[in-house]
């Protein structure tokens, strides 16, 4: 047996599992076995050997190998030498014991001896699923602190249409205001845009960059405030000026927010 790819699943609820290994009895084995004790785990692939084994994982990209040491065409070790980076979770599966220590080298999750004990598979993959939720986890919010830093540090911000697609430096933005379901964004340019998201949706995006949500149906970018107008329950006029109403219970939080602007 070459390898075989049984279904291409990016499920993120489910662990993508590939076995490797030269022996037919054993692969059978482990798939019963995964299928009785690991619910979590969705078998993609098989492969019979290092170089198919190399195939499989660079097609499917597992998130967990089952990894023999022992293989016709070389060891499990050599497998994992041809990876510059290993981005997958390993549990090595052997009959020699004597290889312990060189699978943990490689930051095996488990070393598993041959034959299989289903309660140590089931455990093996438990931690493995956590370690690669840890991960999954920190990736996100890495990703999630990186995308805000750009955004402060570029402070552009992307605007779909249903028929365009605007590039739009965050500080040309003058308000957003409400339209139901949908938000008109206005520019120091004069546009008004609008974008199928609410502006509860705008105000979330936004709440860290200078905006502020004056009224249910207004929010303002604070560095295009000309004036705060205190007659009839009060009005801020920006810079292009616009003339917009300030909720009864928004007025003292902004008039404090003037005097910590003024420090």
């Amino acid at each position: 047996m070459e390898l075989a790819i049984f279904e291409k699943c990016y499920d993120q609820d489910m662990l993508r599992t590939v076995i490797i290994d030269d022996e037919d009895l054993v692969r059978e084995t482990i798939r019963r076995l995964l299928a009785m004790v690991c619910p979590q785990v969705k078998l993609v692939g098989e492969a019979g050997g290092v170089e198919s084994g190399l195939k499989i994982i660079r097609e499917l990209h597992p998130h967990l190998v089952l990894l023999d040491i022992r293989m016709d065409d070389g060891t499990g070790f050599d497998l994992l030498h041809r990876f510059d980076s290993i981005d997958f979770k390993v549990i090595f599966i052997t009959a020699y014991e004597k290889y312990a220590v060189q699978a943990f080298r490689f930051a095996a999750i488990d070393f598993l001896l041959k034959p299989i004990n289903p309660e140590d598979l089931s455990a093996a993959v438990k931690r493995a699923e956590t370690l690669i939720q840890e991960h999954f986890n920190s990736q996100v919010q890495a990703l999630e602190e990186n995308l805000r830093t750009e955004f402060r540090q570029k402070k552009k911000i992307v605007l779909k249409t249903q028929g365009n697609i605007y590039l739009i430096d965050l500080q040309t933005i003058t308000h957003c205001e409400s339209d139901g379901c949908y938000t008109y964004v206005h520019t120091t340019a004069g546009d008004r845009i609008l974008i199928t998201k609410t502006l509860k949706e705008f105000d979330e995006m936004f709440s860290d960059c200078g905006f502020y949500r004056i009224h249910k149906s207004y929010l303002i970018n604070l560095t295009q405030i000309k004036r705060f107008e205190k007659q009839e329950g009060g009005f801020v006029i920006l810079n292009n000026d616009c003339k917009i109403p300030v909720a009864s219970r928004k007025r003292e939080e902004l008039l404090e927010l003037f005097e910590k602007l003024a420090e």
